[in-house]
């Protein structure tokens, strides 16, 4: 996934003749409650991890929408989503408290009535260390099941998710918190979508990784020169300039792969300055074993970015064989402890280019670093706009500019992306 964790894409979609339903693919509709999810508290992230999780297995998702705890609310979603598609996915309010009312509403919606089931029982006895005449009675509610359908275990929880089998339609009802809701979906839905629909996973697939491209760009050659198969499934998924391109066969097989491989060829020959991984591997990890491969020690001293360029490198585990060390400060003049180091008096006074310069070295100096990489501040008001990027690469000074459109962290974490494509350019392109 581009730029690290699945919390980081902001956008996934089907390309093309690919919005069309994959033969064979079990349709499916989600419908997210949670008031605090309307209110901005929170973002959806039910979505994203169910289709996701699901797609590569032959359920599409048709449709999401996002209601309040309300019951004539999610009746209507209910409504609108079996309507839709045979497999309806609900998240949040299988709780202990009075707003989590999907259980009841679903059970109204369907006509199927709910009884305690012994086993659920049993395991929240066993979870709590109590007898059921102990337990309270918001806790042994979790308890109530359909009477046709089922339900399924909750291995990070007390909520059970539930199953409601109402004509052509399956209704799923699973807990609101991610860590409950993802484990459950691994360990407990798969497992009884395979049994149920015959879902399984699909044949060979291949990612491709860009930057600095448009995803509309790949999308469009994708569409008019290259002519993808059309039994071959094409998604995508991007964050600002990061993309990437799922290329998914109905089948795994040597014939397969070839084709794909074939595919692969033909993007990276027309994309090969954008493209920079087939394996999975980040932006971040790509640069860091670039300069691990040189045998270079970086050092950074990020001002407009805030250290948010150190963040994404610390996760990864070529960063303590690369990173010398790192200064994150609001502007040039907080930069005080770097003074010693530097050749003239108070840097202040300096061009802005020859300052950069004299923060590079004295940075280099203290880290023992080889490279030195400072993200300067932005050259309009307040900030923003054209920020300097100069590195020390050995004897070689290079500079760049990249734009920083606004002071919150958000836009400052966007810089990121920009300035790892610089770096990894220059990787390429150095002797």
């Amino acid at each position: 996934m581009p730029g690290g964790p699945l919390g980081r894409l902001r956008g996934a979609t089907n390309l093309g003749r690919g919005t069309a339903p994959t033969p064979g693919a079990l349709e499916c509709f989600l419908v997210v409650t949670g008031g605090e999810l309307l209110e901005g508290a929170y973002p959806d992230g039910h979505t994203h991890f169910l289709t996701r999780t699901l797609r590569p297995l032959g359920v599409r998702c048709v449709g999401s929408l996002v209601v309040d705890d309300v019951r004539a609310d999610m009746l209507a979603a209910l409504h609108f989503a079996t309507n839709r598609a045979p497999l309806v996915l609900v998240t949040g309010g299988l709780g202990p408290t009075p707003n989590d009312i999907t259980r009841e509403t679903l059970s109204e919606f369907t006509g199927i009535p709910l009884h305690e089931d012994e086993t659920a029982l049993a395991e929240l006895e066993r979870r709590f260390g109590q007898s059921r005449d102990q337990l309270r009675a918001n806790l042994r509610r979790q308890c109530l099941v359909p009477e046709r359908g089922g339900f399924l275990r909750n291995p990070a929880g007390t909520a059970v998710g539930l199953i409601f089998e109402h004509g052509r339609h399956t209704l799923v009802a699973l807990p609101g918190p991610p860590r409950e809701l993802q484990a459950m979906v691994r360990a407990e839905l798969v497992p009884h979508l395979e049994t149920r629909f015959g879902i399984h996973p699909f044949g060979a697939s291949l990612t491709l990784r860009f930057v600095g491209v448009g995803q509309s760009q790949i999308a469009q050659t994708l569409q008019d020169e290259i002519r993808v198969p059309e039994d071959i499934v094409v998604t995508s998924l991007f964050e600002g300039s990061r993309v990437d391109f799922t290329f998914t066969a109905r089948h795994d097989s040597p014939e397969e792969r070839a084709r794909l491989a074939r595919l692969e060829a033909e993007l990276r020959r027309r994309f090969e300055p954008y493209f920079y991984a087939a394996d999975g591997s980040t932006l971040e990890a790509v640069v860091l074993r670039g300069l691990r491969a040189r045998g270079v020690r970086l050092v950074l001293t990020e001002i407009a970015t805030g250290g948010a360029l150190a963040a994404s490198l610390h996760g990864c585990p070529e960063a303590g064989e690369v990173l010398a060390g790192a200064w994150a400060v609001p502007g040039t003049t907080h930069l005080t402890s770097l003074w010693p180091h530097l050749r003239t008096g108070s840097p202040v006074a300096l061009p802005p280019e020859a300052r950069d310069r004299a923060w590079a070295e004295a940075a280099a100096k203290t880290a023992q670093a080889t490279w030195s990489l400072v993200i300067g501040e932005g050259e309009a008001e307040r900030g923003t706009g054209p920020v300097r990027l100069t590195l020390q690469a050995g004897d070689r000074w290079l500079t760049h500019r990249v734009t920083l459109r606004g002071t919150d962290a958000s836009d400052r974490a966007a810089l990121v992306t920009p300035v790892l494509d610089w770096l990894r350019r220059q990787l390429r392109e150095l002797p």
